[in-house]
């Protein structure tokens, strides 16, 4: 009995002290700061909270406006070109993290939140319209400001129904209600979301595997949404296909 005792306290000491150190690394683990990269745009910087945020500038001066917000590892001007290129109608704002490239503070989902209200508000006036782009990370931030702001279009590139479910479904044998602070419920915003959108899910995602896309998807009237699985793409890779880029200019331009 006794050695049955001194086994149950030891795994008991093993379950709290990784139960710990989930809750002291969860942001290390969901957030991945990238360094600056050189880039030919514009660029404008946001101040909120006593921080400042970069914003890089694609095709400025076009009445319509696209606000896009990346990965957790992305350092978002490596895709400035493409935006260019394909979208040469939107001036594109792409969002560097608080503590990402050029901007400054820590980054949390509440920061995070904020900046992209702050960026929204700062651009509206100049703009006859404002569409969000998302990409993984980027889903849960582009999701809260299309619940709370007016949108023209809305993009979701394999995104998830909660950042909190992931990690429940990961960690089920851990209280993740309790320890986690940075949730993402994309999913309990979607019936405030007003805008047309688009959802571009990975076939072979192993990042964030496609039933959480595919949850958060059900959610929304199916009147609202496009949902496209790109076969044979996976979570990093999605936006090299073809069939990436002729969605996205279908649902843009309706060609």
């Amino acid at each position: 009995m006794k050695i049955i005792f001194i086994a149950l306290v030891a795994l008991l000491a093993l379950y709290l002290a990784v139960g710990l150190l989930l809750y002291i690394k969860q942001r290390s683990m969901l957030y991945f700061p990238t360094s600056s990269v050189e880039h030919p745009f514009e660029t404008m910087t946001v101040e909120n909270e006593g921080e400042k945020i970069n914003v890089i500038i694609t095709n400025t001066g076009q009445k319509k406006a696209l606000i896009y917000f990346g990965g957790n590892a992305e350092a978002v001007a490596s895709g400035a070109t493409v935006f260019a290129k394909e979208l040469p109608d939107y001036t594109t704002y792409l969002v560097e993290y608080r503590g990402y490239g050029k901007s400054t503070g820590k980054t949390n989902e509440a920061g995070l939140f904020s900046d992209a209200i702050a960026i929204y508000e700062k651009i509206k006036p100049t703009h006859s319209s404002i569409s969000i782009f998302g990409r993984s990370l980027g889903t849960g931030i582009a999701s809260y400001i299309a619940s709370l702001k007016k949108v023209d279009k809305l993009v979701l590139i394999t995104p998830y129904d909660s950042i909190e479910q992931v990690a429940k479904d990961t960690y089920p044998i851990f209280p993740i209600s309790l320890l986690l602070t940075d949730k993402y419920n994309s999913i309990d915003r979607v019936p405030k979301i007003k805008a047309k959108t688009i959802i571009l899910i990975a076939q072979n995602d192993t990042i964030v595997p496609k039933k959480y896309a595919y949850s958060l998807a059900k959610k929304f009237p199916e009147h609202q949404v496009e949902v496209h699985e790109i076969k044979g793409s996976h979570h990093n890779d999605i936006a090299d296909t073809n069939e990436y880029s002729q969605i996205l200019k279908r649902f843009f331009y309706g060609r």
